[in-house]
Order: C-alpha cells, then structure tokens, then sequence
C-alpha cells in the first residue's frame, strides 16, 4: 500500500471544495490535493445546463457546467492538484484517509482535512413510497445526468414531487428534454411557490404521494390530499426533489458528531468539526444551499484553515447550538469562545411572516429580534449571530427559535 503526505487533503471537488483549494493553494499552504469519486470535477453544476450559476460569487452568469469547469480551471491555476475516480473508504489515523482508484489502495496524510461530499436527495426507496420498480422513476440529480449527461429519452408526461427552487428548475430540465411537466406535488400546506416559469404548471399543496402504478414502465402516480381525498394522475415519468441529506459517511465514521437538526457533521463559525484538524463545509453540513452559497463557505473555510496550519489552535470548549419551536436547522450549531460576528442559516420547517427569533442560555435571553424576511422550507434565513460574544462558555447549550411572534413590535 503506498503511503504519502500532504499539506491540506480535501474531500469532494465540488464547488465548497474546489474553492477551498483554490484560496489555500493560491495563499501559499502548501500541498493542496482535492479526491474526487466521481470521474470529472465540479460536482453537480457540471450537469445543470441552465444559467444562473455564478451570480453570487463570481457576479456574473453562467451555465452549470461552465460554472464547473471555471472552478476547476481556477482550482488548477493555484496550484491544487486534483484527483479524479478516487473514493475515501474510511480512516486509518486522527487526519489519515484510505482510498482506493484504478491504481491501487493509499493511505494519505494531512495537517488539515477537509470535508466537502456534498449531499444528496433521498431516492423513492428511502422515502417508503409503495409499488413496483418500473422505469421513469428518478431524483433530480438522476433526471439531470440523463439528460445532460448522456442523451437519453425520458418520457411524455411527468409529475415532480416538491415545489421549491429545485423542483422549479426541474421543469425547465424536462421541457428541454420534451417532457411535458403535469404538476408539481408538495406536503406542505399553502405553499407559495415563487414566480418564473414561462409556462405555469399546477401546485398541489397538501398532498402526499402513496403509491406508484406501473410494471414495466410508470402508468400513474397515487396521491393522497391532507383533507382524505385522493387521486391517480396519469404520467410515464416522476422525479423526487429535495429532501436533501448530508453525505455524512467519513464524518460519522471518524466518530465527529452530527447536528440532529441538520443530519451534518456539528461545526463551529471556523467549519472546525470536534475531531482536531477537520473542517467541513458546504452541503454536507446542511442539505443543499446553491452553488453560489457553498462556494462562498468554501472561501471562508479556507481562511480558517490556513490559520490552523499557522498556529495549530483548536478549542477545547464549545456550546451546542440547539433549534426548537418552528427552525428546522440552523448552521454552524456549535459557538466557541471568539465567534462574535458569527453568521448563521437557518431552515424553518414552514412558512412565517416576518418571524421573530429567540436566543437563550440557560434560562438567559441573549437576543430577539423580528425578522423582516419570511421564513419557510424552501430557503435558509441569512442572520448575524450579534449575540454570540455573550455565550458563556462554561453554560448549557444555546437555545435559538423562530415563532410567529403576534403582536410583538
């Protein structure tokens, strides 16, 4: 088995990861080597063939694999070394990976690992939904290779289950690929799903898929309204969106632990996870924010890890961050000594108007305040953690929650 040692070793080459490198490689860290399972880098942009990409953090637009192929030709430029058809199957040490490629078995070393796999969407299967296996049956992730990826022909009619930003651009996926989209199906009671397709496509809100019909190929899919009613929409073709979880494995098997609101590895404003010399970033801590999003973490983490290299600090006390009443998650979920000016998501499990938020300790109110923003399933509250400097460090975890809050100013 070879044996090598590098400087940082970064987990997934999407884009947190590949902007991890960049920034670490171009500010001198040394050694920067990013492992990719997959055979091309840039993660799932690479497959995303609409515009939009890029707005956030690179101020202009472009297409989902040319967002991927500038992250990868930037990661390159500075000097990271990138490895492709590579998988991390487990820990041989503190900061030691075994992988294994076409070329064998390796253990590899680091100063600093960091995670950034990614998440994916839960499949049929996982969701318990009943019935046969018949073809027509994918998440996004698989409508999107099949189409961008490989050129195949997927049906006539589909029914998307979820209504949020990714299910919207699911239609735009299978129109391109002349599929007629029937409706957009979603638990959720009353959502309002944002303005932007051309052509509307109906929203069944408050309703559940029970079954799907079909042998050799998808006949209907079952539905089931909250109020009892039920129906069977005639389609070849469904795709499950969203429901996004963390790719948690090496995190969980290295022993750090899981936030339950976000099922990702428990990480601290610095992405510093409780094993020494881990970071995490992007959407293996939270499910899936865009593209944009990840990249900027990935910025940020990096800043953070180049000054572990300098200075090998960790800290040794940190609060959990703990989410009740209507906050589905929030990130990061740990507050360590220092972590003023902390900047913090947060994912309600429905949607409130103008929500007010609470923090406290242990009995203490550290901060409320009203939120102008809606909140809802769909997208993460950006919020300033301006309370996080009076975090006493020695008390119980931080309690922090949305409410609807009537008749508060």
């Amino acid at each position: 088995m070879n044996r090598r040692t590098v400087d940082v070793l970064v987990v997934g080459a999407g884009p947190a990861g590949l902007a991890v490198a960049t920034a670490l490689a171009g500010t001198g860290a040394g050694s920067v080597e990013v492992l990719e399972r997959d055979q091309e880098t840039g993660g799932v942009p690479r497959h995303c063939d609409r515009g939009g990409f890029g707005l956030r953090d690179l101020r202009r637009p472009m297409s989902g694999p040319a967002y991927a192929r500038h992250r990868t030709a930037a990661a390159l430029r500075a000097g990271a070394v990138l490895r492709t058809g590579v998988m991390v199957t487990g820990w041989a040490g503190p900061l030691t990976v075994e992988t294994t490629s076409r070329t064998g078995l390796e253990q590899l070393s680091a100063r600093a690992v960091v995670l950034a796999t990614g998440a994916r969407e839960r499949p049929r299967s996982a969701r318990l939904v009943p019935g046969d296996r018949p073809a027509g049956v994918y998440t996004t992730g698989e409508l999107q290779q099949a189409v961008q990826l490989y050129g195949q022909r997927v049906g006539e009619r589909a029914l998307i289950v979820g209504a949020g930003p990714v299910a919207r651009a699911t239609v735009g996926t299978l129109r391109r690929a002349g599929v007629e989209p029937v409706a957009l199906v979603t638990e959720e009671p009353g959502l309002l799903p944002r303005p932007g397709l051309r052509r509307p496509v109906p929203v069944l809100t408050g309703t559940a898929v029970t079954a799907l019909h079909g042998r050799g190929r998808l006949t209907g899919v079952a539905l089931r309204r909250h109020d009892g009613g039920t129906a069977v929409v005639a389609c070849d073709t469904v795709v499950f969106t969203g429901d996004w979880i963390p790719e948690h494995e090496l995190a969980r098997t290295a022993g750090i632990a899981l936030d339950a609101g976000t099922r990702g590895p428990a990480v601290d404003a610095s992405f510093r996870t409780a094993r020494p010399g881990v970071f995490a970033v992007g959407n293996v801590l939270h499910g899936v924010e865009t593209a944009g999003a990840a990249a900027l973490e990935g910025r940020r983490a990096a800043v953070r890890a180049r000054r572990f290299l300098d200075d090998g600090r960790w800290p040794e006390v940190r609060v959990p961050l703990v989410t009740e009443g209507a906050l589905r998650w929030a990130a990061p979920n740990l507050v360590a000594p220092g972590d003023a000016g902390t900047r913090l998501l947060l994912r309600a499990e429905r949607r409130i108007v103008r929500p007010v938020l609470t923090v406290t300790q242990d009995g203490r109110l550290l901060h409320r305040e009203r939120l102008l923003r809606t909140a809802g399933p769909e997208r993460s509250l950006v919020v300033p953690a301006r309370w996080a400097g009076r975090v006493d460090g020695e008390g119980g975890a931080v309690r922090i929650g949305l409410g609807q809050g009537y008749g508060w100013g």
